[in-house]
């Protein structure tokens, strides 16, 4: 059997040597005579999968170590007979370490209380339904809008408009479709930006279209009050640098990049795959794993819970860093800086996530251990 893999896609021996051949490519280089002799093909986000690809191809299995398929042809897939795996949730815990590390920095750049804020979430999926549930367990109001979940379901969602209206804090967490009753591409246009609140904030990881770049970089030169993070763009590799230049946080596409979420992906499409061949799945990621740098933190009861929120969130992860490395890496010609893009993705150093963190707290303080239990780390009694 033989394998076609993007090779950024981490632990791929461990998982799937006993399969067969293993051929590895740039993600973004894989091409119809990579896949010509495959039986698999395993991507991430930056491999289109359509039928001009595999069209003529021995492919029957497509597998994506991501949450998101826009990437992949659907339709095709199920005209050809071709089975396929996506991995949702996979670096959804990662995605909200990024969103509460930046709303920490946005928070320290202008003094504000993050306590006091509105924040609205734009898709309540995999990814936003974990933002909202620590959101909303640290006690800060949020208001949530998912059209295609409130017409399946009902329930207290909102629509665009009032999250544009009432929210200092935007978060997008959609898919990106161009179709559909319910189309993402450019739902955040000029329009729609020039009328976020006074003092707003914006953070996109999403997909780059969801916001207009050209209209962003317009709005955000007209409204000094305005502040964005930015973590995936509308041509990515390439990227406006005049944009980015703009951004309180910017970043080439790593809010997922998290180590536990990105081999969380390669064992979902490991155990997709032993289940189309009916095979028993025989390697798991807890076996895997390495231990977390940080093994433990240890609060006194005292501490001033604020405190505690930057520590444990910083202790784990920081944008900053990875924001200071995109800015750097935003030298040079067009081709130069989508190389250097690549490039941080693929030597992205290892991060682990505050879920599951041990805190050992020294006393009681009720305050405390919910912010503690909010963010997902779990209590040690001291």
């Amino acid at each position: 059997m033989r394998i076609v893999a993007d090779e950024n896609i981490p632990m791929l021996d461990a998982f799937f040597e006993g399969f067969g051949e293993i051929r590895r490519y740039p993600g973004r280089t894989i091409d119809r005579a990579a896949v010509a002799d495959a039986d698999i093909l395993l991507v991430r986000s930056v491999t289109p999968v359509s039928r001009e690809l595999l069209e003529g191809s021995a492919v029957r299995f497509v597998g994506t170590c991501t949450i998101g398929t826009d990437h992949l042809d659907l339709d095709y897939f199920a005209q050809a007979g071709i089975q396929w795996s996506s991995a949702p949730g996979c670096n959804a815990r990662g995605v909200v370490d990024y969103v509460i590390g930046s709303l920490l920095t946005l928070a320290e750049i202008e003094g504000a209380d993050l306590s006091q804020r509105t924040y609205g979430v734009v898709g309540a999926g995999q990814v936003g339904g974990r933002l909202i549930e620590v959101l909303r367990g640290l006690g800060w109001k949020v208001l949530v809008c998912d059209p295609p979940r409130q017409a399946a379901e009902g329930g207290d969602y909102v629509s665009l408009d009032e999250i544009v209206q009432r929210c200092d804090v935007i978060s997008l967490h959609t898919p990106l479709s161009k179709t559909g009753d319910h189309p993402t591409w450019h739902l955040f246009d000029r329009p729609q930006l020039e009328q976020l609140r006074q003092g707003a904030w914006l953070i996109n990881a999403a997909r780059g279209p969801v916001v207009d770049n050209i209209a962003l970089r317009h709005v955000l030169l007209a409204r000094e009050d305005l502040q964005a993070v930015l973590d995936v763009w509308e041509k990515e590799p390439y990227v406006d640098p005049a944009l980015a230049e703009l951004c309180v946080i910017g970043t080439p596409h790593i809010a997922g990049y998290s180590l536990d979420g990105r081999q969380r992906g390669t064992e979902q499409i490991y155990q997709a795959l032993c289940k189309h061949l009916g095979k028993p799945a025989e390697v798991s990621l807890s076996q895997l794993l390495p231990k977390p740098w940080l093994a433990q933190v240890t609060l006194d009861a005292a501490t001033d819970p604020t405190w505690a929120l930057n520590m444990v969130c910083r202790g784990v992860y920081d944008p900053r860093r990875d924001d200071a490395d995109f800015r750097r890496s935003l030298v040079g010609d067009a081709n130069t800086q989508r190389l250097a893009f690549d490039a941080l993705r693929k030597h992205y150093p290892p991060r682990r996530e505050i879920e599951g963190l041990p805190v050992m707290l020294n006393g009681e303080n009720a305050e405390l251990r919910r912010l503690i239990e909010a963010l997902g780390a779990v209590v040690v009694s001291g």
